[in-house]
């Protein structure tokens, strides 16, 4: 099975300049564990996890006026659709970290997740009647 079949295709932007109170609720809202961050004066793509923000909070930072920027990881490791889940499980496990963006020529088209993963990987459980 291959990184398309299981991302997600709707994802989560935010700016860099975004608090990370403001992108919290943002990801909350959509039920997401990580938001692409877009700095076009940066040129680069970044990733803001629901970890980042908690290790922000943590250190007594307040999430009101911290901004995204200061907290996005910047050297992301990127897969392609193409990629197996294989790939997309060991990249992260060497990696330590649980998101991944997919780009397609240099775009990103979504996110794959350890969830989206197991998502894929594990049989569904069937429901058995009460």
């Amino acid at each position: 099975m291959l990184v398309r079949d299981a991302m997600s295709t709707v994802v989560l932007t935010v700016g860099p300049a975004h608090t990370l109170r403001q992108a919290a609720a943002l990801m909350s809202a959509r039920r997401v564990g990580a938001a692409i961050v877009l700095d076009p004066d940066a040129g680069g793509i970044g990733i803001l996890t629901e970890r980042d923000i908690l290790n922000s909070v943590g250190l007594g930072q307040n999430p009101d006026t911290e901004r995204a920027h200061a907290h996005t990881t910047d050297d992301v490791v990127f897969a392609t659709p193409a990629w197996t889940l294989e790939e997309a499980a060991r990249a992260m496990a060497r990696g330590g970290f649980r998101h991944l963006i997919v780009l397609d020529h240099g775009e990103p088209v979504g996110i794959v997740s350890v969830r989206d993963i197991i998502r894929c990987w594990a049989p569904l459980r069937q429901r058995v009647p009460a």
